[in-house]
C-alpha cells in the first residue's frame, strides 16, 4: 500500500511542477553569503538573507550628509548574454550604471541590492550574475547588502531573465555637484566610454543582427573584437576617478546613458545656458559607425541613442582645463554657451 504524502511535500510538489522550485531556490541562494562578504565592511551589520539589509553608516567628517539613490537595469543588453550564454557582466554592468548614475552628484557609493526575475532559477547563470554583482562592487567600495530573486514561469521566456539595481550614497550638501554654478564660456571634457555601455541595444541589435545580418561572432572592420564581445564590453566605473579630481573644480557632471549627449547634458545645464558639442573633437569608436551605416541612420539620431565613445561629460572653467585634461585624460568636446539649457551638436 503506498504511503500518502505529507500535506508539505505535496504543496511543495505541486509548486515545483507549476514551475517554482523553492528547493532549487534555495540551493542555488546558498552560496550567496561568501560570495558577497568581501564587499562588506563594518557597516554592514546582520546577513544577506534577512527581510531587510542592515547597513550603519558612518557620516563622520560630513557637516550635511545627503543620502542619494538610484535604480535602474541593463535594457535588451541581456539578449547578448542570453546569446553568448555570458552573465558576469551583466552584474558589472549594472553596478557600474548605478554608481555612475549617483557619481555625477558627488556621491560616493554606500549598497547595492539586486533583484533577478527569471522563468526557472539556473545555477550557473545565477552564480555568475552573483559574481559580477560582487566583482563591481568591491571594485566600487559599495556592499552588496541584499536582493530578490524571483521564479516567475510564464513571465519569462526558457533560459531568459530580467536584472535591476538600486544603489544609495551619500554626499556631502556643500560639494554637492549641481551644475548651478555652470555659466558661458566653461568648458565640456568627455571621458572616454567602453563602447555601447548599457544603451541603444534595441537598435543595434536590430541594425547589426537583422539589417546587416551579423552573427555575435562576426568581425567588422576597424573594431579588434566579434560582434558579440564588442557589445559585452563592461560599463565603464567613473566613479573612482570623478572622486579623485578636485570637487570644487567640478561645475556639473553628465552621465551619457539612454539618450546620449543631446537628452543627458540638459539636465545638469542652467536654463540659460546651451552645450555645445564639437562632434568631430574625438574619433568616434567604429562600431558606431557600422550601426549608423548599416542602418541609414541620421547623425543626430545616433548622438541621441548612443553614447558614441563619451561616457561622462565634466563641466569645469576655462582655466581649470588643462589640469582637468591631465588628471582625467580625457579631451575637451565642447563649450558652454548662452542659450536655453539644449545641446547643439556641431557637425
Amino acid at each position: 500500500m503506498a504511503r500518502s504524502q505529507s500535506p508539505q511535500k505535496r504543496n511543495q510538489k505541486a509548486y515545483a511542477l507549476a514551475g517554482v522550485d523553492v528547493d532549487l531556490g534555495n540551493a542555488v541562494k546558498k552560496g550567496i553569503h561568501a560570495l558577497v562578504k568581501g564587499t562588506h565592511g563594518p557597516e554592514v551589520l546582520g546577513k544577506i538573507g534577512g527581510f531587510g539589509g542592515l547597513f550603519r553608516p558612518n557620516f563622520k567628517g560630513m557637516k550635511d550628509p545627503v543620502l542619494v539613490s538610484s535604480v535602474d537595469g541593463v535594457g535588451t543588453k541581456l539578449k547578448l548574454a542570453f546569446a553568448l550564454n555570458r552573465h558576469d557582466t551583466m552584474g558589472q554592468d549594472l553596478v557600474n550604471h548605478c554608481v555612475d548614475d549617483i557619481a555625477v552628484l558627488g556621491a560616493r557609493p554606500l549598497f547595492f541590492l539586486d533583484y533577478i526575475g527569471a522563468a526557472k532559477l539556473e545555477p550557473a547563470v545565477f552564480s555568475q550574475l552573483l559574481k559580477g554583482f560582487a566583482k563591481a562592487c568591491k571594485q566600487a567600495g559599495c556592499a552588496l547588502i541584499g536582493g530578490e530573486t524571483a521564479q516567475m514561469p510564464g513571465m519569462y521566456q526558457a533560459g531568459e531573465y530580467d536584472v535591476a539595481g538600486t544603489i544609495v550614497g551619500v554626499v556631502d550638501r556643500a560639494r554637492m555637484i549641481d551644475g548651478s554654478k555652470i555659466k558661458a564660456g566653461d568648458a565640456i571634457i568627455g571621458l572616454p566610454s567602453n563602447g555601447l555601455h548599457t544603451n541603444g541595444y534595441s537598435l543595434a541589435r536590430k541594425v547589426l543582427f537583422e539589417k546587416m545580418e551579423l552573427t555575435p561572432s562576426s568581425r567588422l572592420p576597424g573594431v579588434a573584437k566579434t560582434v558579440g564581445d564588442e557589445l559585452l564590453r563592461v560599463h565603464r566605473n567613473y566613479q573612482p576617478l570623478l572622486a579623485s579630481l578636485p570637487q570644487e573644480k567640478l561645475k556639473g557632471l553628465a552621465h551619457i546613458t539612454g539618450g546620449g549627449l543631446v537628452d543627458n547634458l540638459p539636465r545638469v545645464l542652467p536654463a540659460a545656458c546651451d552645450a555645445v558639442i564639437e562632434t568631430k573633437s574625438w574619433k568616434v569608436p567604429a562600431i558606431f559607425a557600422h550601426i549608423q551605416n548599416g542602418g541609414g541612420i541620421d547623425a543626430s539620431e545616433m548622438f541621441q541613442v548612443f553614447n558614441m565613445g563619451v561616457g561622462m561629460t565634466v563641466v569645469v572653467a576655462a582655466k581649470d582645463v588643462p589640469e582637468m585634461l591631465k588628471l582625467t585624460k580625457g579631451r575637451v568636446i565642447g563649450r558652454i554657451e548662452p542659450g536655453k539649457g539644449k545641446v547643439q551638436l556641431v557637425f
